[in-house]
């Protein structure tokens, strides 16, 4: 990334947060060329380009101010409430402006296309984009391998129901697991069976009886930044699950809808590892930039491809927001915006787990090791009642979601605990967050 856009994403951020108030002065150019070790340039040009976002002002022979918006721009919250329930997108971070500016671009670029039915896989020049944009993360596609859904959980959708090569109908499922695609399973009486999966991760042994006896259609796995555990496999471990999947004929769904969220650098995912394209590869692109934009992507491997489409049937997307989207994407801000919030959310997460190291004196609660990504998993003991501490921290003003709803149905295994996303929590009230949780597991214990 070029040394401006990590100055303009560093300020972007301090300006969210708090650390420059509206109407006061930043730092000189010359000053900030030093903090940021560039040259004067550079900053002059960070700073044109937060005027042009209208987030600061400059007057002639003083200097850079922060715009003080007027209260009818501002986003009601309700400002009482520590919400740690929400998973949805900081409403403070969404690059309206960035986007606005990808949708008139698009019109101007892509209007002979824009008023068409669209080609059921996608707009071609968004999915040629993606070919280049997806191989940064070791995913290695062919534009025809490539298909646009309206979002990443309608992908999963036609994958239950769309019959696969290996002739299995039953779709293995971690628990816990994303709650939505659980309940849908079930509700259309689609076969599915659970594995357990920990903090600590996946036993391989029993993942390879499922896989050798159970007549398993796809393992359905979400590989990094687990919803609701917020972990993330480790290497060893994705390459068994890739090895296991060729050597037993049974197919992978990695779903890396938050895999855009979180700051590791390097990051195989199973996708990379199978030999004999076994695995399907979801990604979703609501949770980096806004949810109504409703885009998602699958990678599918060839044999695959034609029964999707299928299944998928007519174009289900807007062309304006694909267009918009391939604007966003190759004019760079995507990558841009993608490093602001992974580090703003990165910053978060410490956060939490700082104030947990300070006021879980007793070692009440067992936390995921998570350093990065959206979600906590905040292990409780068995004796402790959920739905009186959901409660408890109601009338306290605080919001937060129990592990229930991440399990199948008849899943009897099941391990207490509350999924915390720090997404939507203002970092000034993570610390007075984590305290009454901890005060009030404490009083569900009698301690």
């Amino acid at each position: 990334m070029k040394r401006y856009l990590l100055i303009l994403s560093d300020l972007e951020l301090k300006l969210n947060e708090g650390h420059y108030r509206p109407g006061q002065k930043l730092p000189s150019v010359r000053d900030a060329a030093k903090l940021y070790e560039c040259s004067v340039s550079t900053v002059v040009r960070a700073y044109t380009e937060l005027e042009k976002r209208h987030a600061i002002y400059s007057i002639p022979q003083s200097g850079y101010y922060v715009v003080d918006k007027p209260a009818s721009e501002i986003i009601a919250e309700d400002d009482d409430w520590i919400d740690f329930s929400s998973a949805m997108p900081d409403v403070h971070v969404f690059p309206y402006l960035d986007f606005q500016h990808c949708l008139n671009k698009a019109i101007d670029t892509y209007k002979q296309q824009l008023f068409t039915a669209g080609d059921s896989r996608g707009l071609e020049k968004l999915r040629q984009t993606l070919v280049s944009h997806l191989a940064n993360d070791q995913i290695f596609a062919k534009t025809e391998q490539i298909i646009i859904t309206s979002g990443a959980q309608r992908a999963l959708e036609i994958l239950a129901r769309m019959p696969f090569p290996n002739r299995n109908k039953t779709i293995l499922v971690e628990q816990p697991s994303y709650d939505l695609y659980l309940r849908y399973l079930e509700t259309e009486g689609i076969p599915v069976e659970g594995i357990a999966r920990s903090t600590a991760g996946m036993d391989l042994q029993a993942l390879e009886q499922k896989f050798k006896n159970g007549g398993i259609k796809f393992f359905y796995t979400m590989s990094r930044y687990h919803n609701p555990l917020g972990t993330t496999y480790r290497e060893e471990e994705r390459k068994a699950i890739a090895r296991l999947a060729d050597k037993y004929d049974v197919y992978i769904v990695e779903d890396d809808y938050m895999g855009d969220l979180g700051e590791e650098k390097q990051f195989d995912p199973i996708y990379a590892y199978s030999r004999t394209s076994h695995v399907v590869y979801v990604k979703s692109f609501s949770k980096i930039i806004f949810p109504g934009l409703r885009l998602g992507a699958v990678v599918l491997p060839e044999r695959l491809s034609a029964t999707f489409r299928a299944y998928k049937g007519h174009p289900d997307t807007s062309l304006l927001s694909q267009a918009a989207l391939d604007v966003y994407i190759k004019n760079g801000m995507y990558e841009r915006h993608r490093h602001k919030i992974s580090s703003q959310y990165a910053s978060r997460i410490r956060a939490a787990n700082d104030a947990v190291s300070r006021h879980n004196h007793e070692g009440l609660v067992a936390l995921s090791e998570v350093d990065s990504g959206v979600y906590i998993q905040f292990k409780l003991p068995q004796t402790v009642n959920l739905d009186r501490l959901i409660k408890r921290l109601s009338a306290r003003r605080v919001k937060a979601m129990t592990g229930k709803s991440f399990y199948l149905t008849n899943w009897l295994e099941r391990e207490k605990f509350l999924r915390i996303s720090i997404s939507r929590v203002r970092p000034e009230r993570i610390e007075e967050g984590v305290r009454v949780i901890m005060e009030e597991v404490g009083r569900e214990l009698g301690r």
